[in-house]
């Protein structure tokens, strides 16, 4: 984009006023930080002098007539949610330029200055010695030959990949870039393969309830925002903060979806220990709630809907299996402890009668559990309990029927679902299946959420595999994986017929193994 395109743009109403400086030229970015391969909160970058000047949203009249674009609308009592005609970047996203310019960033290709890769190496210097700047063709050359070296030494699953969990938005050199795709042409690889840390209690718990479903939770889910304003009265956002959850991702969407639920009065009840900023905003009732407890308050209310005969019983008879062992336990027939509210109070500090209202008025309503992703409920000690019993509250009240579901706000569901095939435990990723470019752009990206590596270790267990040379375990082979996956055993090193070999080298672009998420 050109500084004659800005003037364009703002002169047909792309964002700003006529004679504001925009600088030489314009650059669009997507600026979402953790989001993967969706190019979200895409920008405005204005460059002027070669410098970065101002970062501000991407307006789609800038080029193109609204009418064309077909768009959604949501309509109910009167009150229409639209998509804006511009994007909604998080705050961090219009501070990106901040980033650019940090005096921590490293701009340029480094090397240790006493590691000599055709003499001593001095590892023990690791950490201590100073490092050196070296061109970009040197550096290019140094890793050309080292991915060589180890190949035809130990053979090509000496190198593990560490390249997975949320990265930068981009396409088409993924956001981990191509690493894997490489390596795959020249034999195979190990793949660090990241522990479903985001969604914890679904993938172990959820999905041994209603069957797979993307990283555990409900599948499948295409237009679920829709349904959830036209039919629900009522959504229970548990453990999640859609308000600021979102901004690594989809933008501000959520904010705005949030802001229309109460304006066509969606009641909105948060369960949360502290007062986040959605439930401090838009809670219509805020029930705080002792961390890793949540179990504890699910079965009373599940002893409540049984006790009072308020479930759904011709659906939990045509839908389910198994619901008389639930209700045994909940009675108390199992351990003689009946989940009474009373006990449940004791547990989870929400008083017996604040159980029994929640209950009650969930009864008698159209009701959705929301999240933003996996939410902060299922990612404590046991958490696949509470994710477990999700499954249970929502089959009780007719899962799938108008206006009862499960939703991670603003995320999947959205207005217009495009992605099919392996959408029901792949999500989004799907989208890119059976592409004229799936070669070059699932696989690249593939290393994110699916063990495709020829050899494989968990994030977690990558220290005991180096430090003791072999790992077995009932894990999983990827985030996206069907529930059947976890009845595998994995062992490292695989079979040496197989290509099997500990990792003598570690091709990685996420570093930090002690304070970074994702």
């Amino acid at each position: 984009m050109t500084a004659k395109d800005n003037e364009a743009q703002a002169t047909q109403g792309g964002g700003g006023r006529v004679g504001w400086t925009r600088g030489d030229k314009t650059v669009l970015k997507a600026l979402g930080l953790s989001g993967g391969i969706f190019g979200a909160c895409p920008c405005c970058v204005d460059v002027k002098n070669g410098k970065v000047v101002r970062i501000r949203p991407l307006h789609w009249d800038w080029k193109y007539d609204p009418k064309s674009f077909n768009p959604w609308k949501i309509t109910k009592n009167g009150k229409t949610l639209e998509p804006l005609y511009k994007s909604v970047p998080a705050p961090w996203s219009l501070a990106y330029k901040k980033r650019t310019y940090s005096p921590n960033r490293i701009k340029y290709p480094l090397k240790r200055v006493d590691w000599d890769p055709k003499g001593e190496r001095n590892p023990q210097n690791r950490g201590k010695s100073k490092y050196v700047r070296i061109s970009w063709d040197e550096a290019a050359q140094l890793i050309a030959d080292e991915v060589k070296r180890i190949c035809e030494t130990y053979g090509p699953l000496a190198i593990l990949v560490q390249g997975d969990g949320h990265g930068e938005c981009k396409m088409v050199h993924a956001p981990h870039g191509c690493s894997t795709l490489l390596l795959d042409k020249l034999g195979g690889f190990t793949q660090q393969v990241r522990n479903p840390d985001s969604w914890e209690g679904w993938y172990w718990g959820s999905k041994h309830v209603w069957g797979k479903g993307y990283i555990g939770m409900m599948a499948p889910h295409d237009n679920i925002v829709k349904d959830i304003c036209e039919n629900s009265d009522m959504v229970v956002v548990w453990g999640g903060d859609p308000e600021t959850t979102a901004w690594g991702f989809r933008g501000q969407f959520a904010s705005r979806l949030l802001f229309f639920w109460t304006e066509i009065g969606i009641k909105q009840v948060y369960i949360c220990p502290d007062l986040n900023y959605s439930a401090c905003i838009h809670a219509d009732k805020w029930i705080p709630i002792l961390p890793n407890t949540d179990a504890a308050l699910q079965l009373a209310i599940i002893y409540v809907w049984i006790t009072e005969g308020t479930y759904d019983k011709e659906y939990v008879e045509t839908h389910t299996v198994g619901f008389d062992k639930v209700k045994a336990y909940v009675l108390g027939e199992e351990d003689g402890i009946p989940k009474t509210p009373k006990w449940a109070s004791e547990r989870c500090g929400v008083p017996p009668w604040t159980i029994k209202a929640l209950a009650r008025d969930w009864a008698k309503k159209r009701v959705s559990i929301g999240h933003y992703f996996g939410g902060g409920m299922i990612r404590g000690p046991y958490a696949h309990e509470p994710a477990r019993l999700e499954c249970v509250l929502l089959g009780m009240q007719g899962l799938g029927k108008p206006g009862v579901h499960q939703a991670q706000i603003a995320y999947t569901g959205m207005p217009k679902n495009v992605v099919t095939g392996g959408a029901d435990h792949m999500g989004p990723f799907a989208s890119l299946q059976n592409t004229p470019y799936g070669e070059r752009l699932l696989k690249p990206h593939r290393g994110t959420p699916t063990a495709w590596g020829k050899q494989m270790i968990p994030k977690t267990l990558i220290e005991k595999a180096i430090k003791e040379g072999k790992v077995e375990c009932w894990c999983t082979g990827g985030h996206d994986g069907p529930h059947e996956d976890q009845y595998k055993k994995y062992v490292y090193p695989i079979p040496e017929e197989e290509g099997g070999t500990e990792i003598h080298m570690i091709w990685t672009d996420t570093p930090c193994r002690t304070t970074c998420w994702g």
